[in-house]
């Protein structure tokens, strides 16, 4: 496909001026997802306006509204996993499990053997009945996703399954934190993460933030806190409930953020805990939802980033993933990790890996557990089948390719956008995904985070299946890699910051060479078609200017 036709391809959609002159914009709904009912349907049907009355006028209103600032959301055409033409580039489905002949097999054996009484539902919660088969894969998870205790002052961690990660998030930050305590979150944290504070003890005064992945930040608001020295009206100073260890302070992060595919510095966070908080009041919560079979130590792959960086051995454990690794002053500050079954495994649900005293509290307190069906038998026993594979050691191979994937993907692309002069004005990596030498390139990045800010944790950043491709033009650069047969998805606020807007790409173990090489060529053959209408709107609009004089 020539520049032409692409032109062709975007230009068929409505346009909008960008510093003074016309640059295409692919309308709402070919880029949401919206399917042909839903786009034939009216916006407000007479009977459903006549039985709303004022309340169908305001979700109208508040509809409208999304939909001229072109943010409204929609579900996309439905499909099926492994049967659609498109290549899939959307998916969470990183290690293409949910395709899986291998894992259908397993699951079919499982959910076949003739000692499983109980095979469909799991009739009811879990204070009302607790199914074995739930019972004992929060036993197992807790010893392959966690360390063993090495002396009587680590703290044991035990697992409770949640029907969500969202669930299980909202759960923990709604009844864990308890008034007077502190909360810092990483800009980028879920919005689960809110909403369960939203709910919770904690004043809106004592939740604080710190730029994403910038330690810099992290230790000034972390300092801020500890120089607090202003008495609250009933209390003490929020320095001298810290320093004293008569408040709490919790640290919420992802270890891989969904957006941006970068990885949290987890071990330098912990260090800062231990240090500036030396009365043990200072907790990491991490969220692994992502991170779930992909990342892992050496022999226990897919156990999560955390337990790649030696922090899975419980509260006040030593840090290290082997005997040889251990460090002898640094104590393990992570009270909860998260692990999600919905991504990599194909399944769904979530477990939340805490201790004995926490798991006894959100039992008693945790609404989204206690006023909710458990988990079906089926999706216990699908979660049950992915961590045999895992554990035998199936999906490492998968990994390992998904992650070559990625480095293969970043440095295609960055090199076909050198040599093509694509201005980062249109579309370019984030600098995570740069090496330092094209980032200190003379051509500005105009989404380049600031200094402070380092995507990575304790080496140079690792691989990640999300390789977000950053546009001021999401839409019409998803459009035309629609058109190519590829499912690349728009972001947009509000989901990512104004000015951060991009095409999300997911990898997958299912993708190959050549599918990253189509997407490659896809974008930059995109972006070439749109520096040059650039450039001739340009001279169109010099050449007006000269006539006029």
């Amino acid at each position: 496909m020539n520049a032409g036709r692409v032109l062709n391809t975007v230009l068929k959609q409505s346009t909008r001026t960008v510093r003074g002159y016309a640059l295409p914009l692919m309308k709402t709904e070919s880029n949401m997802g919206t399917s042909a009912s839903d786009k034939d349907r009216p916006m407000l049907p007479l009977g459903e306006s006549y039985q709303l009355g004022s309340l169908g006028s305001k979700l109208h209103a508040a509809l409208a509204s999304r939909e001229a600032r072109s943010i409204r959301r929609r579900l996309p055409e439905p499909s099926v996993l492994g049967k659609q033409s498109l290549i899939d580039f959307t998916s969470n489905d990183y290690l293409s499990l949910s395709t899986s002949p291998l894992l259908r097999e397993r699951f079919l054996q499982k959910i076949t053997k003739k000692e499983r009484g109980q095979i469909l539902g799991s009739a009811g919660s879990r204070l009302l009945v607790n199914p074995d088969a739930h019972h004992r894969l929060e036993r197992r998870l807790e010893s392959i996703l966690s360390r063993p205790s090495r002396n009587e002052y680590d703290t044991p961690q035990v697992g409770i399954l949640f029907n969500s990660g969202f669930d299980a998030n909202v759960s923990f930050f709604t009844c864990i934190p308890q008034s007077g305590d502190l909360i810092i979150l990483d800009e980028y944290i879920h919005a689960s993460v809110w909403d369960g504070l939203k709910a919770s003890r904690v004043t809106q005064d004592c939740v604080k933030s710190f730029q994403h992945n910038s330690i810099e930040s992290f230790c000034a608001v972390l300092e801020s806190l500890l120089n607090d020295t202003n008495p609250s009206d009933s209390s003490a100073s929020v320095a001298e409930r810290l320093r004293s260890g008569t408040s709490s302070l919790f640290v919420a992060v992802e270890s891989l953020y969904s957006m941006d595919g970068t990885l949290s510095p987890l071990r330098e966070i912990n260090r800062l805990l231990a240090k500036f908080l030396p009365k043990r009041n200072g907790y990491l919560i991490v969220d692994e939802a992502h991170a779930t079979g992909i990342y892992g130590p050496p022999h226990r792959p897919g156990c999560g980033r955390a337990s790649q960086l030696g922090l899975d051995g419980g509260l006040g454990s030593r840090v290290g993933v082997s005997e040889s690794d251990m460090d002898n002053n640094e104590e393990c500050r992570v009270l909860a990790r998260l692990h999600t079954f919905g991504k990599a495994l194909a399944g769904s649900g979530a477990i939340l890996l805490t201790t004995p005293l926490l798991t006894s509290y959100l039992i008693n307190y945790a609404r989204p557990l206690i006023y909710t069906t458990a988990l079906a038998h089926p999706n216990v026993v699908l979660v049950e089948a992915a961590f045999d594979l895992m554990v035998e050691g199936k999906t490492e191979q998968l990994s390992t390719h998904l992650l070559a994937l990625s480095s293969y993907l970043a440095s295609l692309l960055q090199s076909e956008l050198e040599q093509a002069r694509i201005s980062p004005d249109f579309v370019c990596l984030p600098p995570h995904l740069i090496p330092s030498a094209h980032a200190s390139s003379s051509t500005p990045n105009p989404f380049a985070l600031p200094s402070s800010v380092s995507s990575s944790s304790d080496s140079p950043h690792p691989s990640a299946p999300i390789i977000p491709l950053l546009t001021p033009y999401p839409r019409p650069l998803s459009a035309h890699l629609l058109t190519l047969g590829m499912n690349a998805r728009p972001i947009t606020w509000p989901t990512v910051p104004r000015g951060k807007e991009r095409v999300r790409v997911c990898l997958h173990s299912g993708n190959t060479r050549k599918d990253v090489e189509s997407l490659v060529s896809g974008v930059v053959e995109w972006a070439r078609a749109w520096t040059e209408q650039v450039k001739n709107s340009l001279t169109t609009e010099s050449l007006q200017t000269q006539s006029k004089l």
